[in-house]
C-alpha cells in the first residue's frame, strides 16, 4: 500500500514549499508574451546554473521563449555537482554529466561551459577567481543577456546558488569596463557588459516581469525529461507508476505507459509552481522574474526630443 509518506517522497520540492511570491512588486509588473518573428535576432543568451536541475525546474520556459526569439544561446554550468545523484562521487558526477549534455541538446545550445567547482563548497572559493571567469565569459561570448538565481533572494540556503549569482551581477557590470583586466584585451577581446538579466528565485525575491511560457510548456517538459540524476522529474512518474502496479493499483494521470507517466508527472507537480504563477497572472503557465533592463538614456531622450 503507497502510504501518504511514501507518495510524498516522489513529489517535487516545488511542490511541497510555498511558492515563491514578491514581497515587493515593482510597479509597473510587466507580462512579457510571446512575440512574432525574430526580435532576439544578434543577441546572445547565457544561462548560468550552479547544477545541473536549475535551468530546467526555474528558467526552462523563458529560455526556450529567448532563443525561439532568435538569441544565440550558452549554458555554463558552475559544479560539477558531486553532492546530488545517484552512487558514490564519481557516478553522481558522471549522471549529473549526461543529463547536462541532454539539456543542451534539448535546448540546441551553441557551446556549453563547465566550470567544475565542488558542489555545496562554493562559499569557500574566491569570488575574484569566479567573477574574473564569468567576465572573461561575457566579453568573449559579447553576452546580451543573462538568466541565473536572484543575488537579492530571500531564504536561499545554497551556498552554490548565491555565490554564482553574486559573481554573476558584478561580472556583468565590471565586464563593461576599460581597466577590468586589460590582459582580456590584449586577447582580442573588448568591454561589454551585459545589458539584460533575468533572476528568479526558490522562494521570496521581488518579482517584476512575468513570462508566459505557455507556448513552451512542452519544451520545459522536455528539458524536465533529462534531470535524472537529481530529480525531481526525470523517470519519476514511471517509477511512481509502477510501484502503485505492484500493489495493484493505477493512477489514471500517469496513463498507461512510461513516457507519458513522466511527462504528466512533469506536468503535474513539477510545473505546479508555473501553474499558480500564471494563474496569479491570468496566464496558464508562467515564470516569474526580477528583471534588469539597461539604464535609462535621460540625456539622449531629452536630445532627441529637443534638438533644433
Amino acid at each position: 500500500m503507497v502510504s501518504r509518506r511514501s507518495f510524498l517522497q516522489f513529489l517535487p520540492f516545488a511542490a511541497l514549499a510555498q511558492t515563491s511570491q514578491s514581497f515587493h512588486s515593482h510597479e509597473p509588473l510587466v507580462i512579457e508574451r510571446k512575440r512574432q518573428g525574430k526580435p532576439r535576432a544578434g543577441q546572445t543568451v547565457i544561462a548560468i546554473q550552479p547544477h545541473s536541475d536549475d535551468i530546467p525546474i526555474f528558467a526552462a520556459g523563458l529560455f526556450a521563449k529567448l532563443i525561439d526569439e532568435g538569441a544565440t544561446p550558452y549554458l555554463i554550468r558552475v559544479t560539477n555537482d558531486d553532492m546530488a545523484g545517484p552512487g558514490n562521487y564519481a557516478e553522481t558526477v558522471a549522471a549529473n554529466q549526461r543529463d547536462q549534455d541532454a539539456l543542451a541538446q534539448v535546448f540546441g545550445v551553441k557551446k556549453v561551459f563547465e566550470l567544475n567547482y565542488n558542489n555545496h563548497m562554493m562559499d569557500n572559493i574566491a569570488r575574484s577567481e569566479l567573477r574574473a571567469r564569468f567576465i572573461f565569459l561575457f566579453r568573449l561570448l559579447k553576452a546580451d543577456i543573462v538568466i541565473t538565481y536572484d543575488p537579492t533572494g530571500h531564504y536561499e540556503e545554497n551556498p552554490d546558488h548565491y555565490v554564482t549569482s553574486a559573481c554573476v551581477e558584478a561580472a556583468a557590470w565590471m565586464a563593461g569596463g576599460s581597466k577590468d583586466y586589460p590582459e582580456h584585451f590584449e586577447a582580442g577581446l573588448k568591454p561589454h557588459s551585459v545589458k539584460e538579466k533575468y533572476y528568479f528565485a526558490r522562494f521570496q525575491q521581488q518579482i517584476n516581469r512575468v513570462i508566459d511560457i505557455g507556448p513552451w510548456v512542452e519544451k520545459k517538459i522536455d528539458a524536465n525529461l533529462e534531470n535524472k540524476a537529481q530529480g525531481p522529474a526525470g523517470e519519476t512518474g514511471a517509477k511512481l507508476r509502477a510501484q502503485l502496479a505492484k500493489e495493484g493499483k493505477r493512477l489514471p494521470l500517469l496513463g498507461d505507459n512510461d513516457t507519458t507517466a513522466n511527462r504528466e508527472y512533469i506536468r503535474q507537480f513539477v510545473l505546479a509552481r508555473d501553474r499558480e504563477t500564471g494563474k496569479r497572472n491570468g496566464l496558464e503557465y508562467a515564470e516569474a522574474y526580477h528583471y534588469i533592463g539597461p539604464p535609462e538614456d535621460a540625456v539622449g531622450d531629452y536630445i532627441r526630443k529637443n534638438v533644433r
